[in-house]
């Protein structure tokens, strides 16, 4: 059946919504998650699906279905089937506001952003480790795999307005060398980017950094990820996870608020953006 003819069904966008429910808050693979957003969008036709024929629809194995079913806390397909089938259709309020899973990823995010700016509401803890990030000469930052984009997003925009930022992006058996020579160079601190899913390597390279005397300040997606044992300062900011792969706009934003805390806390911060302004106007960089 096509998208286009589930999506006239009576009843599908309730039952999206709630099936869509059934998976926040779990941690899903990219696979499992193809799996969930075809059930969303395939809300009117999944009870009547095999494990088989829902495969062949997201495009996966039939024991990946399993395995999926299993991950939700069902004892199989089966089981899932059965709880889809007792979806029932919602009231007429609910249909006239239908959520297709593109929306419901992007207010999903929008709760992250408003969960951000409520732990931001007291500054203090941010304004430190601004202080301790600005006051590190140099200041590596840490990020592996999926981190490495916020990681070089921060590295870009800090190097503005630090004297020496650099960017550990790259793992392996350099990554500790790395650290050690940001240390001997005289770094105090290290800012490091930790989101799902969570390499095995950045534990070690922060046990190693805070080994050396380094203050580890981490953005992470939870109080409880496996880095908060290895921070001394961590910054949680939710993930979204509403699509197949994580998105990260309530880290990114966080990384951001530290920059402009470590500005704050740059007394040159402000003649150095000037300087590149200038620079940049002189050189016909960018287009007006």
């Amino acid at each position: 059946m096509s998208d286009g003819a589930g999506t006239d069904r009576p009843g599908r966008a309730g039952a999206s919504v709630r099936l869509h429910q059934l998976f926040e808050g779990r941690r899903l693979t990219p696979t499992q998650r193809r799996i969930a957003h075809c059930l969303v969008r395939q809300a009117a036709s999944v009870p009547y699906l095999s494990s088989v024929e829902l495969a062949e629809l997201a495009g996966v194995s039939q024991p990946s279905v399993t395995r999926f079913a299993v991950a939700l806390g069902f004892d199989g397909y089966p089981a899932l089937r059965r709880h889809v089938r007792e979806l029932a259709p919602v009231g007429p309020e609910e249909e006239a506001h239908p959520n297709n899973p593109y929306q419901q990823a992007v207010r999903a995010e929008i709760d992250n952003l408003r969960h951000l700016a409520d732990l931001l509401a007291d500054p203090g803890p941010v304004a430190h480790a601004g202080r301790l990030l600005a006051a590190s000469r140099p200041l590596p930052v840490l990020g592996l795999r999926a981190s490495a984009a916020p990681a070089r997003g921060f590295v870009y925009f800090t190097a503005k307005v630090h004297p020496d930022v650099r960017l550990l992006d790259e793992g392996g058996s350099l990554l500790a060398d790395r650290i050690d020579t940001a240390r001997q160079a005289g770094a105090s601190a290290l800012l490091c980017f930790a989101l799902p899913r969570h390499p095995r390597e950045v534990l070690d390279a922060l046990a190693h950094a805070r080994a050396t005397g380094l203050t580890v300040v981490t953005i992470a997606d939870g109080t409880f990820a496996p880095v908060a044992a290895h921070s001394d300062l961590l910054f949680p900011a939710a993930v979204g996870t509403g699509l197949v792969f994580d998105t990260v706009s309530a880290p990114m934003l966080l990384g951001q608020v530290l920059l402009e805390a470590m500005c704050d806390a740059l007394p040159d911060a402000q003649a150095h953006l000037e300087e590149f302004d200038a620079r940049a106007a002189a050189r016909g960089l960018f287009v007006d």
